[in-house]
């Protein structure tokens, strides 16, 4: 077993990709899409994604670990968030004619920065927190039924901040209930259908890595980020 105050390569690249993942969401966050008749944000292609490392990283390296990197993803959303707002305070060149769609994404509202910053962090949390709690209870058993249940858990819990937080006032509040209701079912469903890959990933992750934590003592407290 490896000491748990060091990080590997593959926490490292699993780290870089829950970043990645939550940036790109937080930007397609930006355009509302319908298909068929369901109506939900473009950010539902790449932000279930984040949901699924963080499963892989409590399961693997525990609850500090993902404490770690959830902390870190908000930390690399809020400076993208800060450079676009910098970026777009910058004089345009005369001749470019981008201005206008480079402002529309970049130029996020104080309130969608706001409700997307605070909607990561509970759910992220809540899901890190619910497989952890749940590890510990089953013995290590049953992941499938651990990971879809506090994907469940926390993509209810982001969707319930966020969308009353970003679009309240702005759509009729029918339609926000649904888009918060089909937002977190259907990132819900995007875990299962990939939860085979998850599983294989997972299991890979701890042959390689040799880590395979279960949180026994230890605070839950979200603020200590330097326990590792």
């Amino acid at each position: 077993m490896k000491n748990n105050n060091t990080v590997s390569v593959s926490f490292m690249l699993l780290g870089i990709l829950f970043c990645v993942c939550l940036v790109a969401a937080n930007l397609l966050e930006t355009k509302v899409v319908r298909i068929w008749k369901i109506t939900a944000t473009a950010g539902l292609v790449v932000f279930p994604i984040s949901y699924i490392i963080n499963d892989c990283i409590a399961e693997v390296w525990g609850f500090r670990k993902a404490r770690l990197i959830i902390w870190m993803g908000f930390a690399m959303n809020f400076m993208v968030v800060a450079l676009g707002q910098l970026a777009i305070m910058m004089p345009a060149a005369p001749f470019w004619e981008g201005e206008e769609g480079f402002n529309f994404v970049f130029g996020m509202a104080p309130r969608i920065a706001v409700a997307s910053l605070t909607a990561f962090l509970v759910g992220s949390f809540l899901n890190a927190y619910v497989m952890s709690k749940m590890k510990l209870a089953s013995g290590g058993k049953n992941f499938s039924l651990r990971a879809i249940t506090s994907t469940l858990v926390g993509e209810s819990a982001d969707s319930l901040i966020f969308f009353p937080i970003a679009f309240g006032g702005l759509m009729p509040v029918s339609e926000l209930i649904k888009m918060m209701i089909l937002q977190a079912l259907l990132k819900t469903v995007y875990e299962i259908i990939i939860l085979p890959v998850t599983i294989r990933v997972v299991n890979y992750i701890k042959k390689v890595d040799g880590s395979d934590v279960y949180d026994e003592n230890i605070s839950y407290n979200v603020l200590k980020i330097k326990e590792l």
